[in-house]
């Protein structure tokens, strides 16, 4: 195509390749070859291409090669280094050899079908990660895309449009679909209808539309209903978006007709120019047809083999030849199906609705693409025409974005000149003289023929520079498109354009039986029964006007969808075809418009980064960036460049000049660093070589050394040898004197021993001997003395016993009055409980009763009074009527014509009513008073009633102290006893038995009796006042205490414990109702309703916690609470103390279990105690969750800061000798580590339990994990070697702070185990080198291969260049993808945070010991109150 050469001419008008030079060549198969330039002479170059093939093209033929391209591509195809055709090219081939099937060319979204399943890009997960993400932060996405178009819609109160485009097979419906499901992710949740929200009616109305208007083509097999399973999604969407079943039946019936009507061939009729169906086969489908739609089969048979024509005076039938019947027979089902898919079109609009007072819609328009066949007919002409339409709109849209770009970075412009395509569109659509104005002409007279609408067009168009006649054709034309040359045939032209519905038709649907094929065929408005034109072509016109109206009034956002292949199979990708989609789609188009202004666009960090080396002086003095650019472009000599706000703009050619200067630069710096190594090198070899030489002479004189040693040894070992032989005879005969002599002494000396041994052996003999007679003679006489001894003492022992014995039958005496008196107690208890019982039972009777009688009352009541009202009525008639006569005969005298008996009979009636009336109301009176009476005596009763049972329960409560000072008693009775026999002496000091003690402790019982009998006098007294009254104001007392803040004792809670023990003495825990929780759960709820309090949640976490452990230790339910109950109460009192201190030994460890069940004591719990409980723990819960969240929501802003590798240039800093500030990255590490610091803090300060302190760092640290972890697989600038130290260096302060911490961090550190694993990969050097086994085994175990693959794939050295993993690590990942595709758990890349609760109740309790609490204080304004003595 001529114009597509002058796209790219000013971007190589300047370019002058070296030799060594990466350039790009056109290749007739594969569009363009990568290659290097090996010879130039003058305008030829020889290019070697990657492929082995070497070509010899012309210099204006060729384009440069970015080298320093990512392998797997940019992600917004402005940012290449060089905006042409075979760069837009291998960038969507590299990132499509990567699964990266989305790619930007500014606000373009190019889409390029993988003809696979990647679920994995399209989880509820990843929508959430760009709702509210601008566009272009996020990897390129069809919801980026929508996500833009919402925002601007809500912030900018504009309508929006996205136009999605594209060759069929492309990917347009799917794409679509993405969409519709995005932004009815975010504004359709809020509606519903019969359980179905407007987002499943927006999803499911897709599959219905795409079931019954997407068919299939030469191109691309469309989902059409071919198997039972497409079949019944079908169904389902049919039901969400509102069709009932008898619709759907209704629908499939008139699908099935169709089907029908189409196998129905026509022969030759009996009559001339006549038809009939041909044979029976023809026969049972117009039939089944007939009956399908419920209509004659003869009418149907008529109205296809037949015409009616109507003149002024009759009506004429005429008959229809085969042909004529069979035109006939596809307008039918034409018309029946236009008119069924109009029909669903409105039924869901209509079942979706839409706000009538919305001011702002999003419209998503999936248009099919330009489209040239072999055969070109009347539809492609139409498509071709809406494509010229949107692609003069898309032109107009990006030459608008252009202009924004530039005004945006504040550079000079001017008008852009693009290709405009009105010319076109006023050959097709112009009126009069356009094409369809010409071809509705035709088709207005019968006689026309294609042949004669082509020719009209060949007149009409001879000299239009955009319309030609192809050679040897007659009746074909050619249309020169914006994509390329069209030629169309137009031999059904004429048929195509006519829309009409034919009379026999209409009358004949609107007939039938079935309302809803009537209805579908409404009557026509007028009277008239001729069949009317009407043009498709005019009508398609007006659509697209209106269409574009609408767009015009929108802000658009274009989708540009590719078929990378047409064998429609994933991993190939056809180089011209997808060139000329591009080509087609409009792309290229926006490319030449950014060509012609500033195609190369940088920022000054990357730009400085490339090509610093070329001035490298200028760089080093200029700490700003902008100027360092433009000193840099200065001193390269360019010109006709701008200095944006954030970029450097070239012109067209500029970047491939700076590359040739670059490049021949770094060629100077590789020889200058190859002779400096060849320099290197051959001074290495002459040390190598001097080193042999000293070696060898040093081995030379060694030999020679070693002789001379060798002679002078064996002289010195001659020497030695006989020396040593002199010594050795000396030796031997000294040797044997010596041992004749020792041998002779020792014979001597042991003679005298033995002598001696002998002596001493009988000596003492003789001392054993005596000592053992001495012993026995003692012993004997000792035993005499302790025999006479003993039966003294017995003598003695016995009387004192006796004498005790007496002494504690009289103590056991009083005890037995005790006894009698609890005996008593009991009885007086069981008896007030009796009464109070037929009290009640009295009461309960008495209101039935009074209820019954008042009900009679009131009954009669109402009788007498409906009697009353009936005769007073009667009366009031009788008065009239008589009344009325005497109006009437006002002159006739007046005569007494009353019934003087009846009045009299009427008066007593009224009379005897009245007194009935009297008496009742009397009566009712009468009961009124002794219902006040009644009511009166049972509030009395009922005061009684609890004065009576708050005196049984302080009854019960002094019975169960009395019970335990009898049992107290009892043991210490016991001891006494055991200690005066075991421990009573012979005598005391004073001479008489030690019984002082024993009085004591019987003064004590009596005193205790006494003071037991004093608190039933005090009991009786404070009758006037209830229980319950008391207890509800020590309730409110309480509350008003524990809700404020309350300090801590002994680092645990005192105002939980205070409620702990309040609630075990009131027995909450055991009543079936009491209010005391729900005032608690309402105080809790209410204090913890500032959420961002830290230190307030942090306070209530403490109190709630520790209070739930104290429930978990105390509540029993069932068997458990009665077990518990029959072993005996520890006791407190002074008695219990020194029972203990007697039965036990003075250990600590048991003191201090003994002192903790006295805090914590088993209950057996009531429902209301087990729903306190669980709304408890509800609560601990709750502030875990809100204390933890105020926690992300703090680190998040930072963690954002945190994601991004710091802005600071490569290099720049080393430079310019800038050294980090305030401003530096690092300080965000810093300011998370300060907010972990600052909650830890308030938790330590606070005494929160140790686990949840791990907890909620645990937590903490995985919300970290998820979100650095998410950031390296959505962003590519954050997969770099310089982010991966970054990140690893704040890893590192986070590791050193859990170690600073370990107490309270716990495990949380190996919750990063994602990210410390993906930034070690980060950071390792030579990756080309590392095998898959080495990474899934050694390095990143923890990922899985989808996170595996697209950290690989997004990776790029920002610092030193270097390579990525080898293909062959690409290809397994890849491969083992493949396999698991359709797993859609497997392909899920991203990270979930979790924020489930991660404890459990037993895990608190488990965190706590019942002995923490035993010296716990509760508080002191309760303590100073009487009420609350029992806090002491």
């Amino acid at each position: 195509m001529p114009f597509l050469t002058y796209l790219f001419f000013l971007q190589v008008a300047t370019f002058s390749p070296a030799v060594g030079s990466r350039v790009w060549v056109e290749d007739q198969d594969e569009a363009w070859l990568d290659g290097e330039v090996v010879e130039i002479n003058g305008e030829q170059i020889k290019v070697l291409c990657t492929s082995g093939k070497q070509v010899t093209v012309n210099a204006s033929n060729i384009y440069p090669k970015d080298v320093e391209a990512p392998a797997s591509g940019v992600e917004d195809m402005t940012r290449l280094a060089y905006l042409h055709e075979p760069g837009v090219l291998q960038n969507l081939q590299s990132r499509y050899d990567i699964n990266e099937i989305y790619t930007y060319t500014g606000s373009i979204l190019i889409a390029v079908n993988p003809f696979r399943r990647l679920p994995h890009l399209y989880s509820s997960h990843m929508m959430t990660q760009y709702k509210g993400a601008s566009l272009g932060e996020l990897s390129p996405h069809p919801f980026a895309v929508a996500d833009a178009a919402y925002r601007q819609m809500v912030n900018e109160k504009v309508s929006q449009s996205i136009l999605v485009s594209g060759e069929s097979g492309a990917g347009k419906t799917e794409s679509t679909k993405l969409l519709m499901q995005y932004l009815a992710y975010m504004g359709g949740r809020t509606g519903a209808s019969e359980g179905r929200s407007v987002e499943q009616k927006v999803l499911e109305s897709n599959p219905v539309l795409e079931a019954f208007g997407n068919a299939k083509t030469v191109k691309n097999n469309n989902s059409s209903i071919n198997d039972a399973e497409e079949y019944h999604a079908t169904r389902k969407a049919m039901d969400v978006v509102g069709i009932s079943s008898e619709e759907q039946d209704a629908i499939f019936r008139v699908v099935a007709s169709i089907l029908h009507l189409g196998n129905i061939e026509f022969g030759k009729g009996k009559e001339i120019d006549s038809s009939v169906p041909r044979d029976e086969k023809s026969w049972f489908h117009l039939k089944t047809a007939a009956e399908l739609l419920m209509c004659d089969a003869k009418s149907l048979e008529d109205s296809l083999c037949k015409r009616i024509m109507a003149t002024r005076d009759e009506t004429i039938t005429k008959d229809l030849d085969p042909e004529a019947a069979t035109l006939s027979r596809d307008a039918l089902a034409k018309v029946m199906y236009s008119r069924l898919f109009d029909w669903l079109v409105e039924k869901i609009n209509s079942s979706i609705g839409q706000d009538p007072e919305s001011k702002y819609l999003i419209g998503v328009l999936d248009i099919y693409g330009f489209e040239s066949f072999k055969t070109n007919s009347f539809e492609q002409f139409c498509i071709n025409l809406t494509n010229e339409k949107l692609q003069q709109h898309f032109n107009q849209h990006v030459f608008k974005m252009e202009q924004e770009e530039y005004k945006k970075e504040a550079i000079n412009w001017s008008y852009i000149e693009f290709v405009d395509n009105q010319d076109i569109l006023d050959l097709i659509e112009k009126k009069p003289g356009g094409i369809i104005a010409l071809l509705d002409e035709a088709c207005m007279f019968p006689r026309s023929t294609h042949e004669t609408f082509a020719q009209k067009l060949y007149q009409t168009y001879k000299n239009h520079k955009r319309f030609t006649k192809p050679k040897l054709a007659r009746s074909d034309f050619t249309i020169c498109h914006y994509a390329g040359d069209v030629t169309y045939q137009t031999e059904l032209f004429l048929d195509k354009n006519k829309d009409y519905v034919i009379a026999e038709h209409q009358a004949l649907l609107n007939a039938s039986t079935c309302s809803f094929v009537a209805n579908l065929f409404p009557p026509a408005p007028d009277d008239s029964k001729q069949s009317k034109f009407s043009s498709i072509g005019t009508r398609f016109k007006q659509q697209l006007v209106s269409l574009l109206e609408i767009l015009n009034t929108t802000e658009p956002h274009y989708i540009r969808c590719i078929k990378p292949n047409n064998l429609l199979k994933p991993g190939i990708f056809e180089n011209k075809n997808v060139l000329q989609q591009l080509r087609c789609g409009g792309v290229m188009e926006a490319i030449r418009i950014s060509c012609a202004g500033y195609p190369t666009r940088k920022h000054f960090d990357e730009f400085l980064n490339r090509f610093s080396i070329l001035a490298p002086q200028v760089v080093d003095k200029n700490s700003d960036e902008p100027a360092a650019c433009k000193k840099l472009l200065d001193k390269a000599g360019l010109e006709g460049y701008q200095i944006g706000k954030t970029k450097v703009f070239l012109r067209a050619g500029q970047m491939a000049d700076l590359d040739t200067r670059r490049t021949e630069i770094l060629g100077r710096s590789a020889s200058i660093i190859q002779r400096k190594v060849r320099s290197y090198l051959a001074k290495k070899t002459f040390m190598q070589l001097r080193s042999s030489a000293t070696q060898i002479q040093a081995v030379c004189r060694g030999y020679l050394g070693r002789g001379v040693y060798e002679s002078k040894r064996r002289e010195a070992a001659a020497l030695k040898i006989q020396r040593d032989l002199r010594k050795f005879l000396a030796r031997k005969a000294y040797t044997e004197m010596f041992s004749a002599t020792v041998s002779i002494q020792a014979g001597m000396r042991g003679m005298v021993s033995r002598k001696e041994l002998s002596f001493r052996r009988k000596t003492k003999a003789a001392t054993i001997i005596q000592n053992r007679c001495r012993v026995f003679l003692a012993r004997l006489h000792y035993r005499k003395l302790r025999k006479a001894a003993i039966t003294t003492q017995c003598a003695w022992r016995g009387k004192v016993a006796r004498k005790e014995l007496k002494n504690l039958k009289m103590a056991a005496k009083q005890t037995g009055a005790l006894q009698e008196a609890k005996n008593k107690l009991e009885k007086q208890v069981e008896e007030l409980t009796w009464r109070l019982q037929l009290e009640k039972r009295m009461r309960t009777d008495l209101e039935e009763a009074k209820k019954q009688e008042n009900a009679k009352y009131e009954a009669s009541l109402e009788e007498i009074q409906n009697k009353f009202k009936e005769t007073e009525a009667l009366l009031i008639k009788e008065r009239e009527a008589a009344k009325e006569v005497s109006e009437v005969l006002p002159i006739i005298k007046e005569v007494p014509v009353v019934d003087q008996e009846l009045m009299e009979k009427l008066t007593n009636e009224n009379e005897k009513l009245k007194g009935m009336v009297s008496s009742l109301e009397t009566k009712i009176d009468e009961t009124a008073k002794e219902l006040q009476e009644t009511s009166r005596i049972s509030q009395d009763r009922l005061k009684q009633a609890l004065k009576a049972e708050s005196k049984v329960e302080k009854l019960k409560t002094a019975m169960q102290r009395l019970e335990e000072k009898i049992s107290e008693m009892e043991a210490e009775k016991q001891i006494m006893r055991q200690q005066t026999i075991l421990n009573t002496p012979g005598k005391t000091v004073s001479g008489h038995p030690p019984t002082v003690t024993i009085k004591v402790y019987c003064f004590s019982y009596t005193l205790v009796y006494a003071l037991l009998l004093s608190q039933e006098a005090e009991v009786a007294g404070n009758a006037g006042k209830s229980a319950a009254e008391r207890q509800l104001e020590n309730v409110d007392t309480f509350i008003d205490c524990v809700k404020e803040k309350v300090e801590f004792s002994n680092g645990k809670p005192v105002a939980a414990f205070t409620i702990y023990k309040c609630l075990l003495h009131w027995k909450c825990f055991e009543s079936e109702k009491t209010n005391a929780f729900d005032r608690l759960i309402e105080m809790i709820g209410s204090a913890i309703e500032i959420e961002d309090d830290n230190a307030h949640l942090a306070y209530w976490l403490t109190n709630t916690s520790a209070l739930l452990f104290l429930l978990q230790k105390s509540l029993k339910t069932g068997g458990t609470g009665a077990t518990a109950s029959k072993k005996p109460p520890i006791t407190t009192s002074l008695f219990g103390r020194m029972a203990l201190s007697f039965r036990s030994s003075p250990n600590l460890a048991a003191a201090a279990d003994a002192a903790a069940l006295a805090v914590i004591r088993p209950v057996e719990a009531k429902y209301p105690a087990l729903l306190f409980k669980q709304q408890l723990a509800a609560y601990v819960e709750k502030i875990f969750g809100m204390i933890r969240d105020n926690l992300k929501k703090e680190l998040s802003a930072l963690i954002s800061l945190c994601i991004q590798a710091p802005r600071v240039s490569k290099g720049g800093m080393q430079r310019s000798g800038r050294t980090p500030g305030k401003d530096s990255p690092a300080i965000h590490w810093q300011s998370i580590i300060d907010g972990l610091n600052s909650v830890l803090a308030i938790l330590k300060e606070n005494n929160v339990p140790l686990v949840l302190i791990q907890k909620i760092h645990t937590q903490t640290f995985s919300f970290i994990n998820v979100q650095l972890f998410n950031s390296l697989l959505l962003r590519k600038e954050c997969c770099t070697f310089s982010n991966g130290e970054f990140v690893k260096a704040g890893l590192a302060e986070l590791e050193l702070w859990c170690g600073q911490v370990n107490e309270y961090a716990g495990p949380s550190w190996d919750e990063l185990k994602h990210i410390r694993q993906a930034v070690g990969f980060l950071v390792i050097h030579q990756k080309y080198r590392v095998s898959y086994d080495d990474i899934v085994h050694d390095l990143c175990p923890i990922l899985s291969v989808q996170q595996l693959y697209r950290i690989c794939t997004l990776y790029w050295d920002d610092c030193y260049n270097t390579r990525s993993v080898s293909q062959e690590v690409i290809s397994s990942m890849r491969a083992l993808m493949t396999e698991e595709s359709n797993d859609a758990d497997s392909n899920s890349f991203l990270l979930d945070d979790n924020s489930s609760i991660p404890f459990s109740v037993d895990e608190i309790s488990n965190s706590m010991q019942e002995k923490d609490f035993a010296s716990v204080k509760p508080a002191q304004e309760l303590l100073d109150n009487p009420d609350f003595v029992f806090l002491h």
